[in-house]
């Protein structure tokens, strides 16, 4: 009788119109009758009355409610459709998952929205209302990559955050899901700020959340899963260190038997098993391995986490059979790939994961194939030679299909397509089938040219690009396209958003990427590309800071509003990248919020400064305001006499780029009989004979007292006729093999004129730690070196050189003079009481030269009186102990008695009135090995800071030999610049000063190993 009523109530309403108390009757009838039979046509008819009504009233007082019933009859049709296989989830969520229908969900949003918007300021449901839908444009948006329906999301949650009280007991829940929501942000945009914004809202709900509250376990995992996700972006080991800590904080909370419990078992092996992937502790992995078999034991039969469990268990065999060989860990890493994938339902998000690990254990397996035998009787890894032969063609077509499931925008598509171009690479190497290498080819160019993903794997594709062409297409000028490509990320792998510390740990890895990119193009001719690269991604963190203080006249004179929050800004950024990464681990939760905070100030900071740089070179005539030089433009910016040579150093090859003025194209010089095995023996050498030869430190027990050679010239006839091994071998083949063709091709000769000609060299890689200035045959009858052909300077960069060209102007009279210091008993060194001669000789000569100057000895100066000192003279003289760490480059540092004066700290001054920095302590000029492009040491950082120019040391200097050097540079700079009609304080002269007083050194000495070593 009821159905037979149903029925005809229904006939009626189609053919007759009913008013909307009929319609809201019939509505709310259905809806009753489906909530009695579950039948989706009483809820289908409840919604078409609901739906009917609303365009009768489209403007009634009731309109809220209307909604508001049209609304949940949706959200139950929403479901029913969604679950009919799993009686009624209880999230919308959960079921929206696994069906991936979005009709119901668009339409539901569609009609909250209208119900938000009529709903009054101060209605009792309005808060409600928009907290829903909030969450579902979260999960649209986390569906489709929306960047409108999470941006609304956050705007709405934002006001729920500000309507809140801040003690009420719902605010850390309201802080949680705004994180989630700027979590989503983060995973559509990748801009680290929203990610920040996260960790500080998890971090605000954690303070918020008692100890013993329910939901404290949860939080904990929540702020986790955010440094972790942080880590993925900028490897920085503290925050994977601190998503640990997080997760077993919250596993200790979680007693055996909780329903969470499986989860937060998986949560704490996700980072300890990346942490292993990065750093190889196998104690990680075995953590990681225990805590997922254990999450595996507590996982029924048909629960739906069980795919995802015994993917992640896959994927630790997997890598610790990567990590040890052993086969049977390769069988079950395979055993339970393949079983999480028939378990994982078709176009699951978690599917592309799955084909992922499986393939890459596929390409494990191939990549074995030699121990056929041994895999034969692995049980589960293959019965056949075929299917053991056979893993690489069924990894191939598994990661076709992850990379086919991976949405456009996915941060894991680099990856994906990464890892298929290295499998098809392997069957290039066995079949060398054009379309093999034709599909090798565009997979590593979509890897390298994807917009989202981690800029590292990005780099590695490009360069792999580069190299397949290489070897496939050697004279394909498509090379430079893709070394162009990779050289551009360098910067994005270690841009500005970091602190100059995490900078250069990234650095290390990557610092052979310019010079091989470099090589390339010389093979090609292409010099000029050569040179751009060699300058655009060699000594990048220089290159940044010298960016952030660069002059900005043109600018001003345009636009002066614009120029001054241009200086505003990257004021504070290079004060906020040169500050210190601290470890939170220990700190308390407001320390951490607070060092946060500076954090997201650094990013805020980036981004802004990325801002206005696109906004410069949207004025006409500032197109390339700050951008990497080209080759034209460093030709002409050259000092007006001079030549400068870059030399460019790889295992293929060893190329000499020379630059002279007035000329409109580099010189292009080979040097094919010097190569990288030749320049590494040499340095090993040099190492072991400084090591025997000479104190690691200055004032060490090694010191000799200087030889008067007066009857006769330096080189003595003690080793004349001995083999030459030892440092004047290696000074022999430098001259021989690099420098000397290098002068023959710029027909350079020796002279005898007064003024030697000028070369700055810009040596890369290795050859940095070789001393190319005093290459030369040394012996009395056929003694021919550098030093008596040129003067040379050395240089990190062309542009390097260019910015203190154009930085050249005369002193400023209130600055000029010269400050002078000797620590000659620092704490914990050995003394150096050299040094106390050394500047009361130099005090004296400026004295008498009318040059201002200021000496301070031992405890009178502190650290700020130094720095107080390098603003107040435009020269500084340190005579000193100083120290080179290669762990921490910006730990390097000058010895003084009274504590130590730090490269960071140096870095972070910005002199505009600097001229010239004398440093005179070992070592000054010695970079960090892995960083050798880099130019991490304290020469350097008084660049950075302002210098002009700098007078530094390879190695250990004597302390009988350094108050002599010093005076006979001050006596050539001070005496040539009365000569010139000038004050007597500039360091123009610096490198003939120094050129002067190093000749003078080598004539007091004869040709031992030791005194050659002295004065080089």
């Amino acid at each position: 009788m009821v159905s037979c009523l149903a029925i005809f109530t229904r006939l009626a309403l189609k053919f007759v119109p009913g008013s909307e108390h009929d319609l809201e009757h019939q509505g709310d009838y259905s809806n009753e009758r489906f909530t009695a039979s579950g039948n989706l046509v009483d809820l289908d008819d409840a919604i078409d009355a609901f739906q009917t009504g609303l365009q009768i009233i489209p403007q009634h007082i009731d309109l809220p409610r209307w909604l508001s019933k049209l609304g949940i009859a949706l959200w139950n049709r929403s479901e029913r459709t969604g679950t009919r296989l799993q009686n009624l989830a209880a999230s919308f969520g959960s079921r929206f998952k696994h069906t991936g229908d979005l009709a119901d969900l668009d339409e539901s949003i569609a009609f909250r929205q209208w119900s938000v918007r009529v709903t009054p300021e101060g209605h009792k449901d309005l808060q409600k209302r928009l907290f829903t839908l909030g969450a579902y444009l979260q999960l649209r948006s986390q569906r489709l990559g929306n960047l409108k329906d999470i941006e609304e999301a956050i705007a709405i949650q934002k006001k729920l955050v500000l309507l809140t009280p801040e003690e009420h007991p719902d605010m850390p829940m309201m802080l949680t899901y705004l994180s989630s929501y700027f979590h989503v942000h983060f995973g559509i945009t990748e801009n680290l700020d929203y990610l920040a914004q996260a960790i500080a809202l998890r971090q605000r709900a954690l303070l918020l959340t008692p100890e013993g509250h329910l939901d404290l376990p949860i939080r904990l995992n929540c702020l986790g899963s955010s440094f972790q996700t942080r880590y993925d972006s900028t490897r920085n080991l503290a925050d994977l260190a601190e998503a640990i800590t997080l997760h077993e904080k919250s596993l200790l909370l979680t007693p055996e038997g909780d329903v969470k419990l499986r989860e937060r078992l998986n949560y704490l092996s996700s980072p300890l098993q990346i942490r292993f992937q990065d750093l190889g502790n196998l104690d990680d992995l075995s953590k990681a391995m225990a805590l997922r078999q254990k999450a595996l034991q507590l996982t029924p039969e048909g629960h739906s986490d069980l795919p995802i469990i015994l993917t992640a268990l896959g994927t630790s065999f997997g890598d610790r059979f990567h990590r040890e060989g052993n086969l049977e860990d390769l069988a079950e890493a395979i055993s339970l790939l393949e079983r999480a994938l028939v378990l994982t339902p078709q176009g699951h998000e978690t599917q592309p994961l799955v084909l992922t690990a499986l393939g890459s254990c596929y390409h494990f397996r191939f990549e074995r194939s030699e121990d056929l035998a041994e895999l034969r009787d692995i049980p589960g890894i293959g019965e056949s030679g075929e299917e053991v032969e056979d893993g690489l063609g069924r990894a191939i077509l598994l990661l076709q299909g992850a990379v086919e499931l991976t949405i456009a925008g996915d941060a894991f598509l680099a990856s994906r397509l990464y890892l298929l171009s290295t499998f098809l690479y392997s069957r290039v190497t066995q079949t060398n089938d054009p379309d093999d290498i034709e599909a090798c080819f565009s997979t590593f160019e979509r890897a390298a040219l994807c917009e989202h993903g981690p800029p590292r794997v990005r780099l590695d594709a490009a360069v792999d690009w580069a190299r397949l062409l290489q070897r496939f297409f050697p004279s394909s000028s498509d090379t430079l396209k893709t070394f162009n490509t990779a050289v551009g990320l360098i910067e994005v792998t270690a841009g500005l958003k970091q602190t100059v510390q995490l900078r250069y740990t990234h650095l290390q890895n990557i610092s052979w990427l310019p010079l091989e990119a470099a090589a390339a193009a010389c093979a090609l001719e292409r010099p000029d590309k050569a040179l751009e690269w060699l300058d655009q991604g060699r000594c990048l963190v220089w290159g940044q800071l010298t960016n952030l203080r660069t002059p900005l006249d043109d600018l001003r004179s345009h636009d002066p509003a614009l120029a001054q929050v241009v200086i505003q800004v990257s004021t504070q950024l290079d004060r906020a990248g040169s500050s210190r990464m601290e470890s939170t681990l220990g700190m308390e939760l407001p320390e951490k919020i607070a060092l946060g905070a500076e954090a997201r100030n650094h990013l805020n900071l980036a981004q802004r400064w990325g801002d206005l740089l696109n906004e410069v070179r949207a004025i006409l005539g500032f197109e390339a305001f700050l951008k990497p030089l080209s080759c034209s433009t460093l030709l002409r910016r050259l000092p007006d006499t001079g030549v400068v040579v870059v030399i460019n150093m790889t295992a293929a090859r060893c190329d000499a780029i020379a630059l002279l003025p007035g000329n409109d194209q580099p010189r292009h010089i080979p040097l094919p009989t010097f190569t990288l095995a030749k320049c590494n023996q040499y340095k090993h050498i040099l190492d072991c004979r400084v090591t025997l030869g000479l104190p690691r430190e200055r004032g060490g027990v090694h010191d000799s007292p200087p030889v008067d050679k007066s009857s006769e010239r330096a080189f003595g006839p003690a080793r004349r006729n001995r083999k030459e091994h030892g440092v004047r071998g290696v000074l022999r083949c430098l001259w021989g093999e690099l420098v000397k063709p290098i002068l023959e091709a710029l027909k350079i000769s020796k002279t005898s004129a007064s003024v030697l000609p000028r070369i700055w060299w810009c040596p890369t890689g290795s050859l940095s730690f070789l001393p190319i200035h005093a290459a030369g045959i040394y012996g009395e009858n056929d003694s021919d070196c550098l030093i008596d052909y040129a003067v040379s300077s050395y240089i990190p960069t062309v542009a390097a050189l260019i910015d203190r060209v154009k930085a050249s102007r005369s002193i400023n009279k209130v600055v000029s003079g010269i400050f002078l210091t000797s620590q000659p008993h620092p704490s914990g060194a050995s003394p150096i009481p050299g040094t106390t001669q050394e500047v009361r000789s130099i005090h004296s000569m400026a004295t008498k030269n009318g040059v201002r100057v200021e000496a301070l000895e031992g405890d009178a100066v502190t650290i700020d009186k130094c720095l107080e000192s390098m603003e107040a003279y435009s020269i500084i003289h340190l005579a000193c102990h100083a120290s080179q760490n290669a762990t921490d480059p910006l730990e390097s540092r000058f010895l003084f008695h009274s504590g130590s004066l730090r490269l960071g700290r140096i870095i972070q001054q910005s002199l505009r009135n600097a001229d010239l920095a004398f440093l005179s302590a070992c070592q000054t000029s010695t970079g960090q090995e892995k960083l050798s492009d880099e130019a991490v040491h304290l020469a350097a950082g008084m660049l950075a800071a302002g210098y002009r120019r700098v007078v530094a040391t390879m190695w250990a200097i004597g302390d009988t030999h350094a108050p002599a050097v010093a005076r006979d540079f001050y006596q050539y700079l001070w005496s040539h610049g009365r000569e010139e009609g000038g004050g007597g304080c500039d360091g123009k002269d610096s490198a003939y000063a120094l050129h002067y007083a190093a000749q003078q050194l080598r004539l007091r000495l004869d040709d031992s190993e030791q005194s050659l070593l002295a004065w080089i």
